[in-house]
C-alpha cells in the first residue's frame, strides 16, 4: 500500500500523471481520484466481475491532467499522422488521453469486449459493495487466526493493526484492508507446495478476487522462472503463500486452512 497524496505531489511537481492500479482496493475501499491520481486502472477479471468468468479492464480518466502542458506527450499535443494530423489536446483538451485510448487503441488492436462478457462484469458490478464487506470481514479474521497460528511465521496485511501499513489502510480503504494478503510458512518451499494440495474449500488458482477463496504458492508456481534473490525481490519467496479471501463462511474459511497446515506437521 502506498501514499497516494505523497506520491500525487511528486508526480505532478515533475509534470507527469499519476496512474493507480486501483484493482485489489475496488472503488468500494479507495478511490484515488479523490487523492489527487489523474487515472485509474482496474481488471475488471478480478473484484469488479467477481465471479472469475470474463476477462476485461477498465481506464477511468479524471480529466485532470493538462496534457499539453509540456512537450513530454508529444502523441496527444502534436499533430497524429495516424489520425489525419489530429492533435488531441487542442481537440479534446483534458480529455486527450482517453479519447486517444480509445480512436487509437480501438483502431490498432481492437479492444472491442464480448457483450456477454460485459454483461457478466457489469451484473458483478452491482454486487462489488455488498462482496467487498464480506470479503473484509472474513480476511482480517484470517489474519488474525493465522498470526496466532504456530506453523506461520509471518503475516502482511494491512488491516492487522500491527501492520506498517496500517494508518494507511485507514486514510485511503476506510480502515479495511481487502481480502488478498500474504503470510510465511516456517516450513519453507516445501510446506508451501504442501500446504496448496491439502487445501479442500480453497480453489488453487492464479487469480485474485473470486467470490470463492483462493490460495497459491508463487515461488513453486506463477514465479518459478526467477532466481532465488529476484524472487524474495519480488515477494515470492520460498515461505510465501498468498491468499485470496472469498465470501463463504468463516467458520468454513478457518477450518480448511486449519486441516492443511495440520497435515504440515
Amino acid at each position: 500500500m502506498q501514499d497516494i497524496e505523497a506520491i500525487a505531489d511528486v508526480a505532478h511537481k515533475a509534470g507527469i500523471p499519476l496512474i493507480v492500479d486501483n484493482t485489489m482496493a475496488t472503488p468500494a475501499l479507495c478511490q484515488p481520484i479523490k487523492h489527487g491520481a489523474d487515472i485509474v486502472v482496474y481488471s475488471a477479471t478480478k473484484f469488479l466481475g467477481g465471479h472469475g468468468n470474463s476477462i476485461g479492464g477498465l481506464i477511468v480518466d479524471a480529466g485532470s491532467f493538462d496534457w499539453a502542458a509540456s512537450d513530454k506527450f508529444p502523441a496527444l499535443s502534436t499533430p497524429n499522422a495516424s489520425y489525419h494530423g489530429k492533435i488531441f489536446t487542442e481537440s479534446f483538451g483534458n480529455l486527450a488521453f482517453i479519447l486517444a485510448c480509445r480512436t487509437l487503441g480501438m483502431r490498432d488492436i481492437g479492444p472491442a469486449m464480448a457483450p456477454f462478457n460485459a454483461f457478466q462484469i457489469l451484473t458483478g458490478m452491482e454486487t462489488l459493495i455488498l462482496r467487498m464487506d464480506r470479503h473484509c470481514a472474513n480476511a482480517v479474521q484470517v489474519a488474525t487466526w493465522l498470526s496466532g497460528h504456530p506453523a506461520i511465521s509471518w503475516v502482511s496485511y494491512a488491516g492487522l493493526r500491527t501492520s506498517p501499513y496500517h494508518e494507511l489502510a485507514q486514510k485511503y480503504m476506510t480502515g479495511r484492508g481487502g481480502s488478498v494478503f500474504t503470510f510465511g510458512l516456517k516450513g519453507g518451499y516445501d510446506a508451501g507446495v504442501k500446504l496448496v494440495s491439502a487445501v479442500k474449500l480453497f480453489s488453487h488458482l492464479a487469480n485474485i478476487g473470486d467470490t470463492r477463496s483462493l490460495i497459491i504458492h508463487p515461488r513453486s508456481t506463477t514465479h518459478r522462472q526467477l532466481g532465488e534473490s529476484e524472487a524474495v525481490e519480488a515477494g515470492a519467496g520460498p515461505d510465501v503463500v498468498r491468499l485470496s479471501i472469498g465470501i463463504e463462511h468463516i467458520e468454513d474459511i478457518i477450518a480448511d486452512l486449519d486441516q492443511a497446515l495440520a497435515s504440515l506437521e
